[in-house]
């Protein structure tokens, strides 16, 4: 089975390379990995998808073994979450460092985990019980990661909502609700004290949606505009996304932290959505996020932090056919699940079944015997 994925491989990158310009994703850009569906492909072959789009960075939002074990001695580096629903159990010291035993120590042998998101989005809620239980939970998730000599490998981290600002505009005079302040305040202090990342969850897409006569399409899309100038600081936006990070930049630093580093840990824009999700098409996502990686690509900051490159993970892989709420929410994918993409923005990679696909049987079934007998006389 072994010299299979070996010769597949040479298949692969042979095929790849025989008349086709293959983008991948840049340095900077991660991957959403979401499994809310009913007809997702193995993490296996996942992991051969990945591996042929040259992906490093992958975002999970539990921490499944199946795709931990698919991915081990790949180069590919992991965030793993713990759903809201673990949260009060996690605040129990013991049963955070089992959690971690069986889901981090496990594995990180063989598969890299470098940062555990506890919790996603919580402030959305209004359990009070379920806020209070987020830092303890993240407190107990580190100790635990620290007696077991892991703290240097694995951050911990939680993932929020651009809801838990009460002022984006302008983005100099960013500031998180002030309802909020109580649990935001200690939580920064934790980010500085064990030099994790704040993540943010950052859809321009949701702004446009609901006023697009206000907000400029060219605006939300990266794409030539008037943009808009700060009035404070002087500085020029051309797209909503910085001036979003920004404003979580400057909230952050009226707290009393300039130390703390602002993670994208969710951005795209849906391919398809209900009559009322005013721009949702393939048109407008291939343009956010085939816009948006050309921006990564050239290593810009943004215009309060031009230094300071920015990091994000795209959501998300594969459109997921069992997500509620609206359409849009089971359409933010880059990739059918038969490996098709679903807009075209420069990305070419595969999954095996792909490589027979009609388009390409005739050249292929030529090539690949050539092929076969190449790599047999390699391996054997």
């Amino acid at each position: 089975m072994a010299n299979f994925h070996r010769l597949f491989r040479v298949l692969l990158m042979l095929f790849a390379f025989s008349g086709s310009v293959i983008r991948t994703l840049s340095v900077g850009v991660g991957i959403n990995y979401g499994q809310i569906a009913n007809n997702l492909p193995s993490p296996s072959r996942v992991a051969i998808l990945l591996q042929s789009l040259n992906i490093s960075r992958v975002k999970l939002y539990d921490a499944d073994p199946n795709v931990l074990f698919a991915f081990s001695r790949s180069e590919v580096n992991f965030i793993i979450g713990l759903g809201n629903e673990y949260l009060q159990n996690m605040s129990d010291p013991q049963k955070a460092l089992a959690w971690v035993q069986q889901h981090v120590q496990t594995h990180i042998s063989q598969t890299k985990i470098t940062c555990i998101t506890v919790g996603n989005e919580v402030f959305n809620s209004n359990d009070s019980q379920l806020r209070s239980n987020l830092l303890p939970a993240m407190q107990s998730v580190y100790n635990a990661l620290v007696n077991l000599g892991l703290d240097k490998q694995v951050s911990v981290t939680t993932a929020h909502s651009l809801n838990i600002l009460g002022n984006s505009f302008p983005p100099s005079a960013g500031t998180f609700k002030p309802d909020l302040a109580e649990y935001l305040q200690p939580i920064l202090n934790f980010h500085s004290m064990v030099k994790s990342p704040f993540l943010i969850n950052a859809y321009p897409f949701f702004a446009y949606k609901d006023n697009p006569t206000q907000v400029p399409l060219e605006y939300v899309l990266f794409q030539p505009n008037q943009g808009m100038t700060d009035p404070i600081t002087n500085l020029h936006y051309d797209n909503m996304l910085y001036a979003q990070i920004d404003a979580v930049y400057a909230a952050i630093k009226a707290m009393g932290h300039t130390d703390i580093r602002v993670q994208i840990s969710e951005t795209g824009w849906p391919s398809r959505g209900d009559p009322n999700e005013v721009g949702a098409t393939p048109e407008n996502a291939g343009l956010y996020n085939g816009n948006l990686l050309r921006r990564i690509e050239s290593g810009q900051g943004t215009p309060a932090k031009p230094s300071v490159p920015i990091d994000i993970y795209v959501f998300a892989l594969f459109n997921e056919d069992l997500k509620p709420g609206p359409a849009s929410e089971r359409n933010y994918g880059l990739y059918y699940p038969d490996g098709t993409p679903v807009y075209n923005i420069g990305l070419q990679g595969y999954l095996p079944e792909l490589l027979y696909s009609s388009s390409k049987r005739n050249v292929f079934s030529v090539l690949s015997l050539l092929l076969i007998f190449i790599a047999y006389g390699i391996y054997t």
